[in-house]
C-alpha cells in the first residue's frame, strides 16, 4: 500500500546558476536542514552559551562548596554537629535540611534566570533557522 505525502516546501535558496541572494540570512544548508556549525559559531549561540555559564559555574560552586563544608563537618566535627539547638533539633539535622532548602532556592533561582535571559535568546537562536512557513 502506497501512502502519498504533502509535499515539504522548502525555503528558498539559491540555484546552481543563479545570483540571487537568499531572501532570509538563515543558517540553513543546501538541503534546508539547520546548519549546525553555523548555528554553533553564531554571535546569537555564543551569547547563549556565555549567559547559562554565568549561571551555572556560580550557582555549581557554591553549592557543592556548602554541600562539602556539610559532610566534612559531618565526618569530623561530630561534636559540632550534635549540638542541640531546640529540643532534639541538633546542627547536623538543620544543615542537612538546608541542603533541600538551597536546592530549591538554586532551582527556583535558576527557572527565573531562564526565563529572563536564557529563553529570549534561546528564540533568537531558532530564528536563525525558522523559516516564516514554520513560523505560521
Amino acid at each position: 500500500m502506497t501512502k502519498a505525502l504533502p509535499s515539504v516546501s522548502r525555503p528558498a535558496s539559491p540555484g546552481f546558476a543563479t545570483f540571487e541572494e537568499s531572501p532570509h540570512s538563515l543558517l540553513i544548508d543546501g538541503d534546508g536542514e539547520p546548519d549546525f556549525d553555523a548555528i554553533q559559531t553564531s554571535e546569537d549561540f555564543v551569547d547563549l552559551k556565555r549567559r547559562v555559564k554565568r549561571f551555572i559555574l556560580p550557582a555549581t560552586v557554591l553549592f557543592l562548596a556548602w554541600y562539602v563544608t556539610f559532610v566534612l563537618l559531618s565526618a569530623y566535627a561530630a561534636d559540632f554537629m550534635s549540638t542541640p539547638l531546640f529540643g532534639t533539633v541538633n546542627v547536623g539535622l538543620t544543615m542537612g535540611f538546608l541542603q533541600i532548602v538551597t536546592t530549591i532556592i538554586i532551582t527556583m533561582a535558576y527557572a527565573r534566570y531562564s526565563k529572563r535571559k536564557l529563553d529570549p535568546q534561546v528564540d533568537k537562536v531558532r530564528a536563525l533557522v525558522e523559516t516564516d512557513e514554520e513560523l505560521a
